[in-house]
C-alpha cells in the first residue's frame, strides 16, 4: 500500500516475460531483488507469479500443487538412483539430467514462495501434433485474467508484467473502471495494442536491469546439494520436443514418457 493508502498488485506472466531466459535477455535475474524492486518502486502489496512445472509421475490429490511435496518427491527420486545402481538397475544419463532439471525447477519455485511471491503454478501438459511434434505447455493466461478480475475490488493499481496482446481486453476494461495500469514488459515482446493502452505507463523490463540483475556466479538458478556430498549442476530449460524427445539447451537429447494427468489439475 502506498502513502495514499492505495493497494497495488503485480501480475507476472512468466512464460511471456522470461521467455528464453538469460540467453534471450542477456542477463540473469535475481528474483529476490525483483520483488524488492516492485515493492520499493511501485509499493506493491501482492506479487502474483504464473508459470508451469513438470510433474512427470508425481501424483497428488487436490487442485493446488504442493511444492514442498513435489521437491521431496524429486529428491527421493534422485537419491533412489544410487539404490537402483546397486540393485542392477541403471537409469541413463539423459534420464538423470531430466530428473535433475525437474527437481531444480521445483526448488526454484519454492524459493520464490519464500521471497514472498504468491505462486500460481500449474502442471505442464503434453500435446502431440499430427506431425508427431510433442510440446509441453501450461497456459496460465486464463488464471492471470481471472485473478485480475477477481481481485479488482482490492487494488487501485495493477502492474501487469506481460506484453501478450491477449491481455489487451482485460487491460482496457480495467482502465475503463478507473484502475491505473502499468505495463512492465520486454519491449521487443510487447504487442502494439498493449503499448498503446499503457501509453506513458509502459516500462521496458530491460531498463531495470541494474536493479534486478544477479551478481552471483554464472549458474542458471543456484547450486544445490543433493544428498550428503554431491553438488548437482543446474541445467537450462527444455527448448523443443520432437516425437516424444526433449532437446535440451546443452544439446542432450532425452526420450520422455507422456505423463497421465490426474483429476483435479
Amino acid at each position: 500500500m502506498d502513502k495514499r493508502g492505495r493497494s497495488i498488485y503485480a501480475f507476472i506472466d512468466a512464460a511471456n516475460l522470461f521467455y528464453g531466459g538469460e540467453r534471450s535477455m542477456h542477463f540473469r535475474i535475481d528474483y529476490e531483488k525483483l520483488i524488492a524492486y516492485l515493492r520499493a518502486k511501485f509499493a506493491v502489496t501482492k506479487v502474483f507469479y504464473y508459470a508451469g512445472v513438470d510433474v512427470e509421475t508425481y501424483k497428488e490429490e487436490g487442485k493446488k500443487l504442493n511444492l514442498g511435496k513435489l521437491v521431496k518427491f524429486y529428491e527421493n527420486e534422485m537419491l533412489s538412483v544410487k539404490g537402483e545402481v546397486s540393485a542392477g538397475i541403471k537409469r541413463t544419463e539423459e534420464e538423470k539430467v531430466l530428473l535433475e532439471a525437474h527437481l531444480n525447477r521445483a526448488m526454484f519455485y519454492r524459493d520464490l514462495e519464500k521471497f514472498g511471491y504468491d505462486l500460481r503454478i500449474k502442471p505442464t501438459k503434453v500435446f502431440v501434433s499430427t506431425e508427431g511434434i510433442t510440446t509441453t505447455k501450461a497456459n496460465c493466461d486464463v488464471d492471470l485474467t481471472f485473478d485480475m478480475m477477481r481481485y479488482m475490488s482490492q487494488y487501485n493499481e495493477a502492474i501487469v508484467m506481460s506484453g501478450d496482446g491477449d491481455f489487451a481486453p482485460i487491460v482496457e476494461y480495467l482502465k475503463a473502471k478507473k484502475k491505473k495500469i502499468t505495463i512492465l514488459a520486454r519491449a521487443e515482446r510487447t504487442a502494439r495494442e498493449i503499448k498503446e493502452l499503457a501509453g506513458v505507463n509502459f516500462v521496458d523490463f530491460k531498463s531495470i536491469r541494474k536493479e534486478i540483475e544477479s551478481k552471483s556466479e554464472k549458474v542458471s538458478i543456484v547450486s544445490r546439494k543433493i544428498g550428503r556430498d554431491s553438488t548437482r549442476r543446474i541445467i537450462s530449460s527444455k527448448k523443443i520436443r520432437r516425437n516424444n524427445v526433449a532437446v535440451m539447451n546443452n544439446g542432450v537429447t532425452i526420450k520422455r514418457k507422456i505423463p497421465k494427468f490426474r483429476k483435479g489439475f
